[in-house]
């Protein structure tokens, strides 16, 4: 990027604006700032669309069902490529973490933060970097509502299921399976989707 100083003369601004324009800009993700070296442009990740999900969210423009239906939507697609596209690095990684969260059952903020992984993994392993940006900016609503979903799981037999569920997604895309990913993904996001309905979250 240009100085704040060449940018300002470029535009016709004072120098304060373009640098609360830079601030701005940094704190979206968007440039980076470092002392002492010029403002480049950052390579994408989920931060800017994270916040945004985070304020509609909060500012109840958005519903938590709404972020979970479209979130169902692209996570039955990056099941499919997964399964399609993985390499093995990634399949091993998905059923490591499926065993770790077999064994974090009664560590709850450990199997959550597994989890959350599992899903971005998977993402990553779709091949296509706009789904992957895309499915780790859920992670700042998915802290809010799992621990809402997993105490509706009131029985470890209910745990466990759910856990199973996360296995089935994970062998399928070990076995270039497709249609299995998906459909075991379809089955995860109605049982959780199912889940919180059942606790209050519209």
């Amino acid at each position: 990027m240009p100085s704040e100083s060449a940018l300002a003369s470029q535009l016709g601004v004072s120098r304060t604006v373009t640098r609360e324009a830079f601030r701005a800009l940094s704190a979206l993700r968007i440039l980076e700032i470092g002392n002492g070296r010029k403002a480049r442009v950052a390579a994408p990740d989920a931060s800017a669309f994270s916040m945004i999900l985070d304020h509609t969210v909060s500012t109840k423009q958005m519903s938590i069902q709404q972020v979970l239906d479209v979130r169902r939507t692209i996570e039955l697609r990056t099941a499919g490529l997964a399964a399609m596209r993985r390499s093995e690095a990634d399949a091993q990684d998905l059923m490591k973490i499926v065993e770790g969260m077999a064994a974090a059952i009664a560590a709850p903020d450990v199997l959550m933060e597994l989890d959350i992984r599992f899903h971005e993994v998977i993402a990553n392993a779709s091949g296509n970097s706009l789904y992957a940006i895309i499915v780790n900016s859920f992670r700042v609503i998915t802290r809010q509502t799992w621990h809402i979903g997993w105490r509706s799981r009131g029985t470890t037999k209910n745990r466990l299921d759910n856990i199973m569920c996360h296995q089935r997604i994970a062998e399928a895309i070990l076995a270039q399976n497709s249609s299995d990913a998906e459909t075991a993904m379809s089955e995860h996001f109605d049982s959780a989707i199912a889940v919180l309905l059942r606790a209050g979250i519209n």
